[in-house]
């Protein structure tokens, strides 16, 4: 039997209705009235709180990126780099897909061990799937038992769970959301994927925006104050009603500092509070997805340890501990957050690589965090390497041995001193203009050099 949304079938018999279902309709009633005339996010006007957790936002730098859910049964299904698209690329129907659940039962997973690594690592916030393309909700929704809670012998809501462990440990939660849904069958006119799995060829658009409002109502209401939502899909079906304006105001309504962000690689809508990059630094493009400008909103971008976002048993083709610390330094001269993923096992453990590789990340955060955390992007970068500013220092973080003498913009501001962040050694500079030069000294450090330049 094909899972359905609940909400379709409030009307089958009275005695059906349970204290669930009228959750169920005051949810439906918050959004319908939420939705009247709420155009007004054209004319956004962020809270103060929202303002507030911008800054913060701005400060933190460091994420952990979470891709689970049951297609990580699959274990990628012996295709690199398929993992979470693994009911798109195989083909697999919808009839087919909803066995998946049955299966999945992580007896390993332990919240206070996810974030306490994230915390060793030197990450402030964790941005987990709740619902990804798939459209099986990793919580305990009450809008349709396609769930973790209702469909899978662990019967347990694990985002619940790491809400809690967030608290407990001082990390704030963001839950990622999939505009985009390959099951539901209401998600019609079909888009550009998901054209496989056998759900019929009708369906009501509006439906699937109020199921989507629902969800979202939820995961706004039943898990305390949330870092904010993480969208990603609307790119599967651009010329769709998705009636923007409503669900943020919607999000708005029921958390005024809750952040949204879209993964829709465009310059960002009203109403959206950041703007995220996929697999690329702001203002590049080597991927093809981010054909946009950079706005003035908080930065972030998203990268894999691996290539894969979800668990893929083959793919092992694990990026350096010290390539992703030159990217974490290079957003952060860019002036944005580097959102890290790992690809959680089935079992509820994280990959030992992954686990690895956070841990030394973390050291080295230990000792360098300042120059990273609570910095803005810098006047100058390059191929040796950029720079991040915090009040009067400038940080230059030198990636590359191969440069021997730099210039550093000053912009108007006068040159205090020139130190090594190691050992506090002095470095002779000379003034060209508004700008300073010096050679480079010598050093063995190979991760990153970093000097700092004091202002006046």
């Amino acid at each position: 039997m094909l899972f359905r949304p609940k909400k379709l079938y409030l009307s089958v018999s009275s005695n059906y209705i349970t204290m669930k279902y009228i959750v169920i309709i005051f949810f439906s009633a918050t959004v319908l009235l939420l939705s009247i005339g709420s155009n007004a996010q054209e004319g956004y006007q962020p809270t103060q709180e929202n303002l507030e957790n911008r800054e913060w936002f701005m400060d933190a730098k460091f994420g952990l990126f979470i891709h689970w859910g049951v297609y990580s049964i699959m274990g990628g299904g012996g295709d690199e780099g398929i993992a979470e698209w693994i009911m798109h690329r195989k083909k697999i129907p919808v009839s087919q897909y909803e066995m998946l659940p049955d299966f999945f039962n992580p007896i390993d997973f332990d919240p206070a061990e996810w974030v306490g690594l994230a915390k060793k690592a030197g990450m402030k916030y964790i941005t987990i799937t709740s619902k990804h393309h798939d459209g099986f909700a990793m919580y305990d929704s009450e809008i349709s038992d396609y769930n973790i809670a209702d469909a899978t012998p662990y019967g347990k809501d694990v985002m619940k769970m790491l809400k809690d462990e967030c608290d407990r440990q001082g990390i704030k939660l963001f839950f990622y959301y999939s505009q985009l849904d390959w099951h539901h069958p209401d998600y019609y006119p079909r888009g550009r994927t998901g054209t496989f799995t056998g759900r019929p060829e009708s369906g009501n658009w509006d439906k699937y925006i109020d199921y989507m409002d629902v969800q979202l109502s939820e995961l706004l209401t039943n898990y305390g104050e949330i870092g904010g939502i993480w969208f990603d899909g609307m790119w599967d079906k651009w010329d769709a009603p998705w009636k923007l304006d409503e669900t943020y105001a919607l999000i708005h309504e029921l958390q005024p500092g809750a952040l949204i962000g879209s993964n829709h690689h465009k310059m960002p809508f009203p109403g959206e509070d950041f703007q995220m990059f996929e697999k690329d630094l702001p203002g590049q493009n080597t991927v093809g997805f981010n054909q946009t400008g950079i706005s003035d909103l908080p930065l972030e971008m998203c990268e894999t340890m691996n290539g894969s976002w979800g668990f893929s048993i083959i793919d092992t083709n694990f990026k350096s501990t010290k390539s992703l610390l030159h990217l974490l330094i290079r957003a952060a001269g860019k002036n944005s957050n580097l959102l890290l993923n790992t690809g959680p096992m089935p079992n509820g453990k994280i990959q030992p690589s992954n686990v690895r590789t956070l841990t030394e990340m973390g050291e080295w955060m230990d000792i360098y965090g300042e120059t990273v955390y609570g910095t803005r992007g810098g006047p100058v970068e390059g191929d040796w390497g950029t720079t991040t500013v915090m009040d009067d220092r400038i940080y230059i973080h030198v990636l590359s041995n191969d440069k021997k003498e730099l210039e550093i913009p000053l912009q108007g501001r006068k040159p205090v001193g020139l130190q090594t962040f190691d050992d506090s050694q002095g470095v002779k500079f000379k003034r060209i203009g508004d700008a300073i030069a010096f050679s480079i000294p010598e050093h063995q450090q190979e991760l990153d050099y970093i000097l700092v330049l004091t202002l006046k």
